[in-house]
């Protein structure tokens, strides 16, 4: 495989595939204007695959959107709590977006594969297959049953977001809010933490973006697998409530666990604007400071593909390389470089599921 394949914490592409806006149809197999990503600007960019977010949006009898619920401050906003969902309706929604997943995965030819181990995705990488990883991002995806996780575990699930920023039956979304302390509420339920002991027997990766900070400390408590955040960064740096405190980046570290980078300009800017005029830098400013808290084997990168608004200097998967580019101008090497695209993922899934 080439030394900067890129193995990514999060996208949020099968809901733009799936549930597309309206004149914002696009198919995976050809080159997009729109959105992120697609199999032609994941080859150009070098991605080589990811977690592949399964995400249930409010319903529209809900009233409730984050524009809408959005309210700016003096100094930021704080978008008001998403009802939580009917876990029928979000087992039905999930159930349809793995399903697009197994569809793009039986019309690739051979040129994407649903991956279940960390060997597969190495091989993967290696031959030039883009690997998707099936992942829930809420896990009241799961429906009003939570033993279906070891159905969906046989059909490939091997991630799991405990929470979107909503609550469910099992914990307490971090709503968007900046300036704010991820310390938002309570942490997880009885059926959480029951819930975090049954990701560990069957090897998936619990992670720990969206969950807020009491939350977090419930996980940390519970778990026998390295603490994951797939897609957050450092609040010290942008203090918005989805970004991670430094104690709570040194619990990942002692964990031997891992941060993915998330791309979204809100979480990067020091003033938190959703602007896509950020400069690629402030990609780099998140990386070199959890590379120095953390030690750079345990950052990588959770784009947030097709679910945020990512600076313009990437623009999309395509961009990629500049951005590589970016952190060789800081100074990172080639080894350092493959631990953070793709080596840190591998170690971490493999700890993580026992293959």
């Amino acid at each position: 495989m080439d030394a900067t394949t890129i193995f990514d914490g999060h996208n949020d592409t099968l809901l733009r595939l799936r549930f597309p806006k309206e004149g914002e149809e696009r198919s995976f197999f050809e080159r997009s204007g729109l959105g992120h990503l697609d199999l032609p600007r994941a080859r150009e960019g070098g991605f080589g695959g990811g977690l592949f977010a399964c995400y249930a949006p409010n319903p529209e009898d809900d009233r409730w959107t984050e524009e809408s619920a959005l309210t700016v401050t003096g100094d930021g906003y704080e978008v008001a709590d998403a009802p939580p969902l009917d876990p029928s309706y979000a087992r039905e929604t999930a159930g349809e977006l793995a399903e697009t997943l197994f569809k793009i995965e039986a019309r690739s030819g051979g040129r994407l594969r649903v991956a279940r181990t960390a060997g597969e995705i190495e091989g993967c990488l290696r031959d030039g297959v883009l690997a998707a990883v099936l992942h829930f991002e809420g896990a009241e995806n799961l429906g009003p049953d939570p033993s279906a996780l070891e159905g969906f575990y046989a059909r490939g699930l091997r991630s799991l977001g405990l929470v979107w920023s909503r609550p469910n039956a099992y914990g307490h979304g971090v709503p968007f809010r900046f300036p704010s302390s991820p310390d938002t509420g309570p942490g997880l339920t009885g059926a959480g933490r029951e819930l975090v002991r049954e990701c560990n027997r069957l090897g998936v990766l619990v992670d720990l973006s969206h969950l807020n900070e009491r939350g977090f400390w419930d996980v940390a408590g519970i778990t026998e697998a390295p603490l994951v955040a797939t897609h957050s960064n450092a609040h010290a740096l942008c203090p918005a409530s989805r970004n991670l405190t430094d104690r709570q980046l040194d619990a990942i570290r002692d964990s031997d666990g891992m941060v993915g980078v998330n791309f979204a300009a809100g979480f990067l800017r020091p003033d938190g604007a959703e602007d896509e005029d950020t400069p690629l830098g402030e990609i780099v400013r998140h990386v070199d400071y959890l590379v120095e808290r953390l030690g750079v084997e345990h950052v990588g990168f959770g784009s947030d593909f097709d679910g945020a608004k990512v600076p313009h200097g990437l623009k999309d998967a395509s961009g990629l390389p500049r951005l590589l580019d970016a952190l060789r101008g800081r100074g990172y090497g080639e080894t350092e470089l493959r631990k953070l695209a793709h080596e840190n993922w591998l170690r971490v899934l493999r700890a993580t599921w026992g293959e």
